[in-house]
Formats: C-alpha cells, sequence, structure tokens
C-alpha cells in the first residue's frame, strides 16, 4: 500500500500489491509498522483496580498505539457475566476497534473463580505474529514469558508488553522487547 497524505497519517490508503509480512510504505519512504494487539482484560482489569483503584483507558492506549503504526489487529479477551455494565463496556471496546472474545465466567463450588484466557491468547497471537511487525500484549502474567521469546526469535519482531508496575511479573519485562509501565496516563 502506498500512504497518501501528510506524515500524521490520513486515513487514504492506495493498495499495490499483495503484502503478506512486507511493510508498507509511504510516498515518504517510511515503513508503516503492522501492528497486532491483545489485551488480558481481566488481568488488565484487576491489577489496575488493585493498584491504582481505578480503570485503564483503552482508547488512550489505542491513540498511543496507532500513532507508532497500522493496527491490523487488535483482540480483547474477557469472561461473560452478562450483566449490563459489562455488556456496555464490551460494546465501547468494540467501538474503539476491538474485536472481543468472550468465556464464560465459571464460579466453582469452592467459591473461587475460572476464566481466563492464556492458551487462547497465546493460539491467536502465534497465528498472528508471522504478519505483523509488532505484538503488544496488554498483561501482567508471567506464563506469557515463553510465548514472546518464541515469537521474537521465529519471527523476527518486537513483543511490546504493558503492565501495572507492581502486579507485572519480572520474567515477562524480562522477555518483552519494550515494557510500558501502566501508569496514570493510562488510567480513566
Amino acid at each position: 500500500m502506498i500512504f497518501m497524505g501528510d506524515s500524521r497519517r490520513s486515513p487514504c490508503w492506495l493498495p499495490v500489491g499483495p503484502s503478506t509480512r512486507e511493510q508498507d510504505i509511504t510516498l515518504t519512504g517510511h515503513a508503516v509498522k503492522k501492528i497486532a494487539i491483545f489485551a488480558d482484560v481481566q488481568n488488565i482489569y484487576y491489577t489496575t483496580r488493585q493498584a491504582y483503584g481505578r480503570q485503564f483507558n483503552y482508547r488512550k492506549l489505542w491513540q498511543r498505539i496507532s500513532s507508532e503504526g497500522e493496527i491490523v489487529a487488535a483482540t480483547a479477551y474477557a469472561t461473560h457475566r452478562g450483566d449490563d455494565k459489562q455488556l456496555k463496556f464490551q460494546d465501547a471496546l468494540k467501538h474503539i476497534g476491538f474485536k472481543v472474545k468472550l468465556k464464560p465466567y465459571i464460579q466453582r463450588s469452592d467459591g473461587s473463580a475460572k476464566g481466563d484466557w492464556d492458551v487462547g491468547i497465546t493460539i491467536d497471537v502465534m497465528e498472528t505474529a508471522k504478519s505483523v511487525d509488532t505484538v503488544v500484549l496488554l498483561s501482567g502474567d508471567g506464563d506469557f514469558d515463553l510465548l514472546l521469546d518464541k515469537i521474537k526469535k521465529d519471527y523476527s519482531i518486537s513483543a511490546e508488553v504493558y503492565g501495572v508496575p507492581a502486579l507485572t511479573a519480572n520474567s515477562l519485562i524480562d522477555s518483552a522487547s519494550i515494557w510500558h509501565r501502566i501508569e496514570d496516563d493510562l488510567l480513566l
């Protein structure tokens, strides 16, 4: 694709042949970075609430990341409880540009809950990594450290992580090409 417009990125694009992993080139000769975002919604919700007593600002994140390149995929992984507040939040994520994937919320008899998306996120990252330049993961879960190491090695891409400083696993921070601290500027 060729970018038409000034360097601030207008939405006017012209296709120029197939583009698998090749970066698109702007008229100014600069490559356009292809970015995929994967948001572990439960992890981000609970870590921002625990650390700050506030909610994460997905719209601000979208603005920040889209200024760095073209977001070609964005998926938010959440649990489904069916309450109105949650449905409004999921609609807001869709309006921003995320595809929302839901898993049923399971309350166990001992009071604990299950609804984690680790395997689903991993599968989607592995399938998407081969066609992007950057994978952005929103999570503090150390279980993703091996995934980031693998995609960096196998696809020579950047793997960025957004996480709450006190609640992000050190192994995940170490595996990230770039670690972004979730602080006041990304909170509501």
